[in-house]
């Protein structure tokens, strides 16, 4: 099992009562296997449920875990951005805090990290309804298309980031949840930095529900990755 000196680990929340505990301690049973130094950072997007009382009930119990807490539902983009930019470690870890990933699978992203500053995982036999998966199907082809970053499935939530890329590339804008993936890939990218890809199981969700995008979020991002490719050019 491969180990780095320092490791930031993060989980993007939103009314996520029911699995948080559970992503969470099954974060701290590998953790520490691979690295001495570690932090764990949810970032609380608006929650309207018990996800906060849950996770300080964790945070009493475990100082290496902090939470940050947004006072309404900003959007996933927002949340990813308050993880990467509150990171405080050599490489930085994300996955989603409903329990559809298996942290232990971590270790893949790991072994690519002597050959990548970026390992983006793509989802093996995605969990989630017919629509979602034509939409992210549709999605990752456009990115490809107008950005050039030739991914397998450009929304994965689970990826491995040196916080080196973070710090050197461009501050990241996307508020939409579909948009800060394209624009974090697409910069790393341009600044010369080295991606990769893992296969990564995708699990169905076992409490909560999922939030799905309306029609007129998703034509905007449509726009918002126009507008990224004509920035980048």
């Amino acid at each position: 099992m491969k180990k780095v000196k320092s490791l930031s680990v993060f989980f993007p929340v939103h009314n996520e009562a029911g699995n948080i505990n559970r992503v969470i301690e099954s974060t701290l049973a590998i953790l520490p296997k691979l690295t001495k130094k570690w932090e764990i950072i949810v970032v609380n997007d608006g929650s309207t449920d018990k996800t906060g009382q849950v996770v300080e009930k964790l945070i009493e119990k475990e100082p290496r875990i902090r939470m940050i807490t947004h006072n309404r539902n900003y959007g996933y983009g927002s949340a990813l951005k308050d993880g990467f930019y509150n990171a405080s470690y050599e490489w930085i870890v994300f996955t989603d805090g409903d329990g559809q990933f298996d942290f232990g699978e971590v270790t893949k992203f790991l072994e690519k990290a002597d050959q990548a500053d970026l390992v983006i995982g793509y989802r093996i036999d995605r969990q989630d309804p017919f629509i979602r998966k034509l939409f992210g199907w549709g999605w990752t082809f456009l990115a490809n298309l107008l950005l050039g970053i030739k991914v397998k499935d450009v929304d994965c939530g689970f990826k491995l980031v040196k916080k080196e890329v973070i710090d050197a590339i461009p501050r990241l804008a996307s508020i939409r949840g579909g948009m800060i993936s394209p624009e974090l890939l697409a910069k790393t990218k341009k600044a010369g930095f080295k991606i990769t890809q893992v296969g990564v199981h995708h699990f169905p969700r076992q409490e909560g529900k999922q939030t799905g995008a309306e029609l007129k979020v998703i034509f905007e991002s449509f726009l918002d990755l126009a507008k990224l490719w004509w920035q980048l050019r």
